[in-house]
């Protein structure tokens, strides 16, 4: 079966189109800048060469025209007609506490989504413009939405809720939902692979790090607790998004600076996190290099968002009462090596031993640890992709 897999953003839409049938990428790429003259198509092809159309789009459903025209294309195109793809999947950021499963899209299910406007008001409207427009240009095809909230949805309510008055919750939804979702279903479930355990007996903390970041307590192979809360915000210090922060600073800065709610969210998503702390970069790479030249603003940076996960890690083995497995994934999990060791340099009184030279591994799986650790630490590359169109086909079966 051939899924076709979307993720759509304000300005960008990436695809994935995935054989099911023994799970081969045909194609991969995406359109960016869309709604702006200079919006442009970038692909990979099959020998893992990348190319890039120059395109003028004014609005998603011209984005994605231009993506089927690629697959198609007869020169550079892995499918002769539309008609090859059997369904698509997509990427949802939020769906409250209406979803805790994947869905074939229908009316209802739209409603529900857009009813998530509010408290995903980047991503929802942007993911619902990809569902209608690819209803437009593939009416009949099955749909399904994929939901980065969903996996989370097994948390109890002593992990979801926020100590506000009760109100806020039965009113307005204000809980912790979590993100990453897929993601962690996905390392969690492939590390019990890895590692021939049964995901139901163990206990496995997922540290899903990149630009943004999250850290979920899986056990049983349900998810029980998370870093994100009701926005992406809260957690780990990420590339610019602030993490935990103490809310009475946010209303003294308001009212000393005379900020509006505005510019606190702008603060808080796009001037914090790393790049906020050292003003050179929310690129991992680039702090790391700075460290490497000097730059002692560099290093308090690198500290702070490196003794995050560490405390997230040490929280959740608490809570869980042991931890059998810790997991690795998101771009700076699968490749900064020097983080994962100094993350794990203080878990050593569980028994966390890294093996210097297994550490070195960069963007594949690999077991990490020694083999007398009392923890095993896996780095496992995401695929969410995968997981959308596992659970796409499955749907549509």
């Amino acid at each position: 079966m051939k899924i076709l897999v979307l993720n759509s953003g304000s300005s960008s839409v990436k695809y994935k189109l995935i054989d099911t049938d023994g799970e081969k990428v045909l194609a991969e790429g995406g359109v960016e800048k869309i709604g702006l003259a200079d919006g442009f198509l970038k692909y990979k092809r099959a020998d893992g060469s990348k190319d890039i159309v120059e395109l003028g789009l004014t609005d998603h459903k011209g984005a994605i025209e231009a993506v089927l025209r690629q697959l198609t294309d007869k020169t550079e195109g892995c499918i002769k007609s539309y008609s090859e793809i059997d369904a698509v999947g997509h990427r949802v950021v939020h769906g409250g506490e209406k979803f805790a499963k994947s869905v074939i899209i229908d009316n209802a299910v739209k409603e529900m989504i857009r009813q998530c406007y509010d408290i995903a008001p980047l991503h929802n409207p942007a993911n619902m413009t990809g569902i209608e427009a690819m209803e437009a240009l593939l009416p009949g095809v099955p749909q399904v939405g994929v939901f980065d909230t969903a996996f989370h949805q097994t948390m109890p309510a002593k992990s979801f809720m926020y100590a506000l008055p009760y109100k806020y919750y039965e009113e307005d939804g204000v809980r912790r939902y979590g993100f990453h979702g897929t993601s962690h279903r996905y390392v969690s479930q492939r590390v019990a692979e890895i590692l021939g355990v049964d995901i139901h007996s163990v206990k496995i903390i997922t540290c899903h790090v990149g630009n943004g970041g999250s850290i979920t307590a899986v056990d049983g192979g349900r998810s029980v607790d998370t870093s994100m809360g009701l926005t992406p915000t809260e957690g780990l210090m990420m590339g610019t998004r602030v993490g935990d922060i103490d809310p009475g600073v946010l209303t003294y800065l308001m009212t000393k600076h005379n900020l509006s709610a505005a510019d606190v969210q702008r603060i808080i998503n796009k001037e914090g996190g790393i790049a906020g702390v050292t003003e050179i970069s929310s690129d991992m790479r680039e702090i790391e290099a700075a460290v490497a030249a000097g730059n002692e603003r560099a290093r308090l940076g690198l500290e702070m968002y490196e003794q995050r996960i560490t405390k997230y890690i040490g929280a959740y083995a608490a809570e869980m009462g042991g931890v059998d497995i810790i997991v690795f994934t998101g771009g700076v999990g699968e490749n900064q090596t020097g983080l994962r060791a100094d993350v794990c340099a203080p878990l050593a009184f569980m028994g966390v031993e890294i093996d210097a030279e297994a550490n070195k591994a960069r963007g594949v799986e690999a077991v990490i640890s020694t083999p007398g650790s009392k923890v095993k630490v896996v780095v496992v590359p995401t695929d969410e992709e995968l997981m959308i169109a596992r659970d796409t086909a499955a749907l549509v079966k």
